[in-house]
């Protein structure tokens, strides 16, 4: 099923306006950018006539919570691997074990191998088995947000805007290529910024060109790629960690709009786009909030900061 989210007009915004593409109200598991890559997914899964499901991530991981919601929807055995180094209790997390997901935590260094046994045993159980890379990395996952940013295109039309400015929250890579593959496809002159919610720069910025040039193909024009791809790792100070301005980006955005952001993606890019429009005015600008709303209520827990050792790209080495 194909889901077009709506685009609500925030007003202004610090000279500019603000609108926000609502990819949390995809009607699935808390929506959010990995429901509608997920849906991609699914039907490969189903074209392979695959009965399990094995991926990788955190406690907090979208990406898991709703891997393991469409496992248990269509009865699919599921797995998660996950670093210990990131694997305290959220609402994420509670779900993936309501889901009936098994959920094996291992140090970060056994990731790799953790998942080559656990496929090695479901083939040996005579399962045939499906990897899916942590965040939905790949192809697929970029190919979610080509079609994402068609999507846009067509809403702009509707509402008579044209977005000077993209942004959202940059993770695995794959939703910030899509958009980017969008905009060369497409020939436009628009900023598409990704606030980095984990890696750094040149690390970060080098894995989502690595995605662009993998879906564009061997012929891809990578001077434009290089030229449209804006990475801000400013707000990459561990993935998780709580930060008080980015709680309190949170609870602003709630007040001010009755919009739920959570502290470890969109609070993180909310605030990196406030501050990156601090010199901009008289632009059009598009939020994309990317979901997560199950996070948001982790805000409510006790403070515990913890660092992130860049796990979610153990497979790109």
């Amino acid at each position: 099923m194909k889901y077009k989210t709506i685009i609500q007009s925030l007003g202004d915004f610090k000279g500019n306006r603000l609108w926000m593409k609502r990819e949390d109200l995809i009607p699935f598991s808390f929506g959010g950018n990995k429901a509608r890559k997920v849906q991609l997914f699914l039907r490969e899964i189903e074209q392979s006539a695959c009965d399990s499901v094995v991926t990788y991530g955190s406690g907090s991981s979208n990406h898991c919570r709703v891997v393991a919601n469409i496992c248990c929807q269509r009865g699919l055995k599921c797995c998660v691997i996950s670093p210990k180094e990131v694997s305290k209790k959220t609402f994420n997390s509670r779900m993936m074990e309501l889901f009936g997901a098994e959920i094996i935590t291992v140090p970060v260094d056994r990731v790799h191998d953790t998942i080559e046994e656990k496929l090695n045993e479901l083939s040996r159980d005579g399962y045939h088995p499906y990897f899916i890379e942590g965040g939905g990395h790949g192809n697929i996952g970029t190919e979610a947000y080509v079609q994402c940013y068609g999507e846009i295109k067509e809403q702009e039309k509707e509402l008579g805007v044209f977005f000077d400015y993209i942004f959202f929250a940059s993770g695995t890579g794959t939703t910030h290529a899509g958009l980017v593959c969008g905009q060369i496809m497409n020939g436009d002159e628009r900023k598409v910024v990704g606030i980095s919610i984990a890696r750094k720069n040149p690390r970060g910025r080098d894995v989502v060109l690595k995605s662009i040039k993998s879906y564009l193909g061997e012929d891809a024009d990578m001077d434009a790629a290089e030229g449209a791809t804006i990475f801000v790792d400013d707000y990459a100070n561990g993935y998780g960690k709580r930060e008080r301005k980015v709680e309190e980006t949170v609870e602003n955005v709630l007040k001010q709009y009755g919009i739920p952001l959570d502290m470890t993606y969109t609070g993180k890019a909310f605030l990196g786009m406030d501050e990156y429009l601090a010199e901009i005015r008289n632009k059009n600008v598009l939020f994309i909030h990317t979901g997560g709303t199950p996070l948001f209520f982790d805000i409510f827990r006790e403070e515990e900061e913890y660092e992130h050792p860049d796990t979610c790209g153990w497979n790109q080495k």
